[in-house]
């Protein structure tokens, strides 16, 4: 259900209502597949479930060392989500820009840190949402890209 944008919250009950003010004002509620796909997926999908979260523990484990050897720091490992936040400084402190210029170059996507708020520039957001084989070769156009900045 990758992408379809349903989930939960759970959170103090003081800030439930505040939360609700905001929410009604952002969107009415889950289209109606994205909920019958969220039943199907919490009442049959637990195989699948324990399938996906080794497969997304593999690509994670390749993609993060990899990274670190091509220079990037990584703070905070993920454990929960299909992303990793590099600290892109060493290459470039516009996130915006450098981002383009490795999608132009290197013909691999990653997300400028800045779109997640000023305290993430510098950074780019990989994501590991593909398969390895394309992880692989994504890493691989990266470090050719990179001999630029050695």
């Amino acid at each position: 259900m990758t992408g379809w944008r349903l989930g939960y919250l759970i959170a103090p009950k003081e800030f439930v209502r505040p939360m609700q003010k905001i929410q009604q004002n952002l969107f009415i509620a889950a289209s109606s597949f994205a909920q019958w796909g969220a039943l199907a997926g919490l009442k049959e999908a637990g195989r699948d479930v324990q399938k996906m979260r080794k497969t997304y523990d593999q690509r994670r484990r390749f993609l993060i060392p990899k990274l670190r050897e091509l220079g990037f720091g990584i703070t905070v490992e993920p454990t929960g989500a299909f992303y990793v936040l590099a600290n892109a400084k060493r290459f470039s402190s516009d996130s915006y820009r450098f981002a383009f210029d490795i999608l132009k170059e290197a013909k691999v996507g990653v997300a400028p840190g800045i779109d997640f708020g000023t305290n993430a520039e510098g950074y780019i957001r990989f994501s590991y949402a593909n398969s390895l084989e394309n992880i692989k070769e994504g890493m691989n156009r990266l470090e050719r890209y990179l001999k630029r900045y050695k």
